[in-house]
């Protein structure tokens, strides 16, 4: 069975959104049509890998990342994956804001953000003992 894993949302993405959204309409406001469509296109494409990001683990033994209908995904076998390590990235004050798992296999490093992080890194774990 396939156990999908949703993408959380970290305030940097918001931030982009909102800077986004407010050059487009600055851009429509001004009469400056080009940028405006630019920026409405990078909108639409920013959201849709936001709300459409997956990671999911399959019954065969695959980790599939899944960005959206307009971005490349990758397969990662389960066999590959040397470690998986909870890590937080930015600290301020002593307080991790942006906190992600990482995947390490062959040669590589992915940076995964999963709403329950622990029960990802859990699975991934039972998965490649088996």
């Amino acid at each position: 069975m396939n156990r999908i894993f949703h993408a959380r949302i970290a305030i940097g993405q918001y931030l982009f959104l909102l800077l986004v959204t407010g050059v487009a309409i600055w851009a429509l406001w001004d009469k400056h049509i080009v940028l405006a469509v630019l920026m409405v296109i990078l909108l639409v494409l920013g959201i849709e890998k936001l709300i459409h990001t997956t990671y999911t683990l399959t019954s065969d033994g695959h980790l599939v990342l899944y960005y959206g209908r307009f971005m490349k995904g990758k397969t990662i076998s389960l066999q590959e994956i040397t470690e998986v390590e909870r890590v937080c990235q930015m600290r301020l004050f002593g307080v991790g804001l942006m906190r992600c798992v990482l995947v390490h296999h062959g040669n590589k490093t992915e940076a995964l953000m999963p709403v329950k992080e622990k029960e990802f890194i859990d699975e991934i774990n039972k998965k490649r003992k088996l």
